[in-house]
């Protein structure tokens, strides 16, 4: 069992071509046992909570929970679930809204390997897809970008992801490569807190209802780039509202934004 970790984390964003537009803000972030999911007192509960409703796609049969899913999306990839912990660093929901651009598990086997790690995307159109990696994600793999996610990036590229399972702090890096572009880049920094009630709400007032101002941020700064003049790529409408479909891996390893 992993106990619940609350990180204040900052996201960076980098655009070198065909702007330069960079960009960072303040969140908070939870590492946790799907299993073993944090208890909260009941006046702090509008504040922090957690729903297997806002991950993946729910299993065809049983319960539905985050674990359920998590299996449910290997499964449909062919892949046994290795049958340890899962943990698992995402956003909570904060007055019932929660917006996670990027959540991440880390399926271990019973000895506490991981042997596989999910990344799961969603976009603002309210679009998911999860991206099935094997453990070298961990310390660094290559995907090809399947998902629409930015209305100014096509649907083409590849990642280089690097996503280590937290500890004293969060380290994850999210490289996109796209032929005749400079890199565009995202990390996810974080430092560790313990998660008592105190510093849940400090966490507020460092970065206050942190999901709906994500997702306010992103898209002001949608503005900002369409008013620097760069063209908006259509959307891709084939994909689903949420897709059970997962990228595969090359030699290289695997990959996702």
């Amino acid at each position: 069992m992993t106990a619940p970790c609350l990180y204040y984390t900052e996201i960076g964003h980098v655009r070198r071509s065909p702007v330069h537009h960079a960009f960072a803000y303040r969140s908070a972030s939870w590492f946790i046992d799907v299993d073993q999911q944090p208890r909260f007192p009941l006046w702090l509960r509008p504040l922090v909570g957690f729903r297997a409703a806002d991950h993946l796609w729910a299993a065809p049969d049983g319960a539905d929970t985050l674990r359920s899913r998590v299996d449910a999306v290997l499964n449909a990839r062919g892949i046994a679930p290795p049958g340890g912990a899962v943990t698992a660093l995402l956003g909570a929901r904060c007055l019932g809204y929660v917006f996670d651009p990027l959540s991440i598990f880390w399926c271990h086997d019973r000895a506490g390997e991981v042997r596989v790690v999910v990344a799961e995307v969603h976009n603002t159109y309210g679009g998911r897809h999860a991206y099935v990696l094997d453990a070298a994600a961990v310390t660094g793999v290559t995907v090809d970008k399947v998902f629409y996610v930015s209305p100014f990036n096509p649907v083409e590229g590849t990642y280089r992801l690097r996503m280590p399972e937290p500890d004293e702090r969060i380290d994850v890096d999210v490289v996109l490569d796209r032929p005749g572009q400079a890199p565009f880049v995202a990390v996810w920094r974080g430092t560790r807190r313990r998660a008592t009630p105190a510093r849940v709400v400090l966490a507020q007032a460092r970065a206050p209802l942190a999901p709906i101002v994500v997702a306010l941020r992103i898209r002001l700064q949608g503005i900002r780039l369409r008013l620097a003049g760069l063209p908006i790529v259509p959307r891709v409408r084939s994909y689903p509202r949420t897709s059970a479909s997962a990228s595969t891996t090359n030699g290289r390893g695997p990959r996702e934004r």
